[in-house]
């Protein structure tokens, strides 16, 4: 274990606690993973860069980490609150697919991401149609006390239980007084108690077919979303457990709605004790935001994180903006904000390689454990995971000649290891992305650079600025006096 105390904010209490286990030396963490209908936008990544950071200063921590992030493939519908059609339903409709190859490649396209950001493969991916048995078996349990039937399904009594909604926070426990209010967004369901109330398992209508639907007590149907994440935590974590994640559009309805469960299911009491709610901790990132307003297209394209890299982005570029900003602030998002980010990237790999071959042409004796810089470090990246800080602390590192190269490479590696950037494995070379909309050819660039060195040599500057501009035109950034040569500028547009 490090010296200084986890500290994290709950959002249950709305404080900054010192995280202690509720099993000494490990850490359970459950994060609300995607619904596989679609492409993940970058902003829905952001919040698994934010788990993946936190996980890994669980492990820096020195707890032995549980991390199960769920893939939900049935049961979500359009409207998050619990009204509108299943969007894997839709989606397959839509595309004229089987619904299971519609979440199976979105999954795929998911995990790929998952890789490209450097996030760390979890102890369990739970998938939510391998859990239907035990997702009845639940509501089952908690159908007598906390839910009733009509004709759409089983509801949950949101009465029932203590505190319901405090995780959303005063400004929504003051509008559950109200059923008239503007956060009013379910719509009427006849037969509802309460709006409130949620679907625990939806009865697929008479007269039509789902593609996923399952037998159960109450009639053939399907499960709510909400249902999902209760059951598969509980099943990999076992309640309470330590930390449950997710994004910051969670706290108001899918979150409070999963507490409910919890509560129910664990008969626990009200939630001034925060385990009673399931985990001990809840956490949210916030939104990625865009004040242009066209975040969510980019010449017709989603935003997603293929399209970063069409536009010559390394997606840890997106990584180290994400980094950039605390996980509970918002962050902006524009091309210039990310150009900026692969800016500093690409100076962090090019300061490891000359550390690198320092270390290669210097005798350096043994690596020392701490560079100063140590205590630095895990002060910041404990107060609530302050990456913003640590990035910081990193380039401090660099610029510290009076420290022998081995002590700042390894010094880099550790806090490296927490904020997974793969400073120690990528190179230049890699960061080097084509554009997509690039015409030129590798090699074309490389025998334009030959001339232009040839005129260099021969003082024919005009030729010279020529090629440069030409290069410059079609996205080649020339790179004088660099091994390199010259890199591919993003395209910004």
């Amino acid at each position: 274990m490090t010296d200084t105390p986890l500290k994290l904010f709950n959002s249950l209490t709305r404080a900054l606690e010192t995280f202690t286990p509720v099993h000494d030396g490990e850490a359970r963490v459950y994060s609300c993973g995607p619904t596989v209908y679609n492409y993940p936008h970058i902003g829905n990544m952001r919040a698994y860069v934010f788990a993946d950071t936190l996980g890994r200063v669980l492990s820096f921590k020195g707890y032995k980490l549980t991390h199960v992030i769920n893939i939900t493939d049935v049961g979500h519908l359009t409207d998050d609150a619990d009204a509108g059609e299943d969007k894997m339903e839709k989606m397959a409709a839509a595309q004229a697919q089987s619904i299971w190859d519609i979440a199976e490649h979105y999954k795929q396209a998911y995990w790929a991401d998952v890789q490209a950001l450097n996030i760390r493969q979890p102890a369990q991916w739970t998938i939510a149609t391998d859990y239907v048995p035990q997702m009845i078996a639940f509501a089952k349990g908690i159908a007598e006390k906390h839910c009733y039937e009509i004709d759409s399904g089983l509801y949950f009594d949101t009465t029932t239980v203590a505190d319901y909604g405090r995780l959303a926070g005063p400004h929504v426990l003051d509008r559950i007084e109200d059923e008239k209010s503007a956060w009013l967004r379910i719509g009427e369901t006849e037969g509802k108690r309460h709006w409130a109330d949620f679907a625990i398992w939806r009865k697929t209508p008479p007269g039509e077919t789902r593609q996923m639907e399952w037998d159960s007590p109450w009639g053939r149907g399907a499960p709510g979303w909400h249902l999902e994440c209760s059951v598969m935590s509980g099943e990999m974590l076992g309640f309470p457990f330590d930390i449950h994640t997710g994004g910051i559009d969670h706290r108001e309805i899918h979150h409070p709605n999963e507490i409910a469960q919890n509560q129910a299911h664990c008969c626990t009491n009200g939630l001034d004790v925060p385990a009673n709610s399931g985990a001990k901790i809840w956490m949210h990132n916030n939104f990625l935001i865009d004040r242009s307003g066209k975040m969510s297209k980019s010449a017709g394209e989603f935003l997603r994180l293929q399209l970063l890299i069409d536009k010559g982005f390394h997606p840890l570029a997106y990584r180290m903006m994400c980094l950039q900003a605390h996980y509970r602030s918002e962050l902006e998002f524009s091309w210039e904000n990310l150009a900026a980010a692969f800016t500093r990237l690409k100076r962090m790999v090019m300061a490891v390689a000359r550390l690198r071959e320092l270390c290669e042409t210097r005798p350096n004796g043994n690596p020392v454990e701490s560079v100063g810089f140590a205590k630095a470090f895990d002060d910041e990246i404990s107060n609530d995971l302050n990456t913003a800080n640590s990035l910081a602390i990193l380039e401090l590192i660099f610029g510290r000649t009076d420290l022998r190269p081995i002590e700042r490479l390894a010094a880099v590696e550790q806090i490296d290891s927490v904020l997974g950037l793969n400073l120690l494995t990528l190179t230049r070379a890699d960061l080097r992305i084509r554009p997509k909309s690039a015409t030129i050819t590798e090699a074309e660039i490389e025998a334009r650079l030959d001339e232009r060195l040839a005129a260099r040599a021969a003082k024919d500057f005009a030729t010279s600025d020529a090629i440069r501009d030409g290069l410059i035109a079609q996205g080649v950034e020339v790179m004088d006096g660099d091994p390199l040569r010259w890199d591919w500028k993003p395209d910004l547009g």
